[in-house]
């Protein structure tokens, strides 16, 4: 067989499901799995498509396409993930289920992009290694990509999401926040304006012990944000001169306080999510991104609601082998299992997990491992403290992360060994907890325009 070129092989085009995953540091193309179910993808597509008269090209950009994708995932991986054969060779069948779940309310509580004049294009290396396992971002990656057109085009435009969560990030270099608070706030008004109602809601920063912190935080209050973000690490990626602790009475009870006064109380954390190297690259710094802060500052403060970001994942790269061994023998995912055990064990009810990137990164590479955290999860912190977030726009437009979760179940075994439960349906009551209900217990959100507005028509 002649070695296909280009488009031929999907290396020129846009899958709608991402499949060129590798691991960091490694310069081959793709995991052995991965590679194995795009070449089982290829197949399918060649298969399928022919009766439907599309070139491969065009079957893979469909929602046949999209259902053929799950079907390689499952013959690689075993059946984590409902399809109907059907909907793979059906364009009706895939419509249908389309059209099923159109009024399925999705709500991504962690989105990103940058101000124009970001200065630094190494913000960009997120999507470049996304570029892993996301063949939508393929080429080149231009500060263009994580601007607030692009946010809006793929976050709202191209992908079932109706609500959303602004966040941002702190550096020790004022010059290299996302967005700083003021740029927050524009947004909000700048969604509202463009979509014709209140789609999208915002963080405020908050960066205990740099200069002026406190100022700055009674500036916010007056912007009324809907949200606080903070990162005890100090800044993600590198070495921070002001990391903290959650449970610092001294130097962060004092926010605390004010917050409810103003009755801004929902308050968001990164955990985790440390490069590989951290040790290294964060010396002295990366113990501030584990879980054991957080179990105090619930208690002392039952007023506020504490959304720990990114399920305080240990590592934001792909599980290793020592990772997996670990969960499938043991159960145990580093950081998340501990985040996990804290309401049972501190007896607290305030204290949630959200998803995004922990979703995305494990979903395509070790799905299992995926199904092993949200299980860990539903079942440590109850299934109304899981939010669901995709870190969107650093991995392209998110429809992706939202189909797999739709289609991913909890494999038997595992529900046995461990005592998961099921994940249901793609619109059963659990996965629309975790789309929108639990989101709409700590965020106020206004959806009487969804259906009429702007954006709805454009969609």
């Amino acid at each position: 067989m002649k070695k296909r070129r280009g488009a031929e092989t999907g290396k020129g085009f846009e899958l709608l499901w991402p499949t060129r995953i590798r691991p960091e540091g490694e310069r081959s193309r793709q995991t052995s799995e991965m590679r194995q179910v795009e070449n089982r993808l290829f197949e399918l597509a060649d298969h399928l498509g022919a009766p439907l008269g599309l070139d491969r090209r065009r079957f893979l950009r469909s929602s046949c396409g999209m259902a053929a994708a799950f079907m390689a995932m499952n013959s690689v991986f075993g059946p984590l993930f409902n399809v109907a054969p059907a909907e793979a060779a059906d364009p009706e069948a895939a419509s249908d289920r389309v059209k099923s779940l159109r009024d399925q309310l999705i709500i991504d509580v962690q989105t990103h992009f940058v101000y124009p004049d970001y200065p630094s294009h190494g913000i960009l290396g997120l999507r470049e290694l996304a570029k892993r396992w996301n063949p939508q971002l393929q080429g080149e990656q231009t500060l263009e990509k994580i601007h607030f057109e692009n946010f809006y085009s793929e976050v709202f435009l191209n992908s079932d999401t109706d609500l959303a969560v602004l966040s941002s990030a702190p550096a020790d270099n004022p010059d290299r926040y996302f967005l700083h608070n003021e740029g927050l706030i524009d947004a909000r008004e700048r969604v509202k304006q463009r979509a014709g109602s209140q789609r999208l809601n915002v963080h405020a920063l908050f960066s205990p012990g740099r200069p002026g912190w406190m100022e700055d935080l009674e500036r916010a209050i007056a912007m009324k944000p809907d949200a606080w973000k903070g990162y005890t690490v100090g800044m993600p990626f590198g070495k921070s001169k002001w990391p903290w602790r959650m449970d610092d009475e001294d130097l962060v009870y004092p926010v605390y306080e004010k917050m409810v006064k103003a009755g801004i109380t929902t308050v968001c954390i990164h955990k985790g999510l440390l490069p590989s190297n951290y040790r290294q690259r964060m010396a002295g710094t990366w113990q501030y991104g584990n879980v054991d802060d957080i179990p105090k500052a619930a208690r002392d403060w039952p007023q506020l609601r504490f959304l720990i970001y990114h399920s305080a994942i240990r590592s934001g790269g792909l599980p290793t082998g020592d990772q997996l061994n670990l969960f499938e023998e043991k159960g145990e995912i580093p950081w998340v299992s501990d985040l996990a055990r804290i309401p049972e064990q501190y007896g607290v009810d305030n204290v949630y997990a959200e998803l995004g990137s922990v979703f995305a990164v494990t979903s395509v590479s070790a799905p299992r491992y995926c199904a092993g955290i949200l299980g860990t999860l539903i079942k440590g912190m109850g299934e109304d403290r899981v939010l669901w977030g995709t870190d969107s726009v650093w991995y392209g437009s998110p429809q992706w992360q939202i189909e797999a979760l739709r289609r991913l179940e909890m494999p038997e075994d595992l529900q046995k060994k461990f005592g998961f439960c099921p994940l249901g349906p793609a619109d059963g009551r659990l996965k629309n907890r975790i789309f929108s209900a639990n989101a709409r217990q700590v965020y106020s959100f206004d959806t009487s325009g969804l259906g009429t507005d702007r954006l709805a028509k454009m969609k």
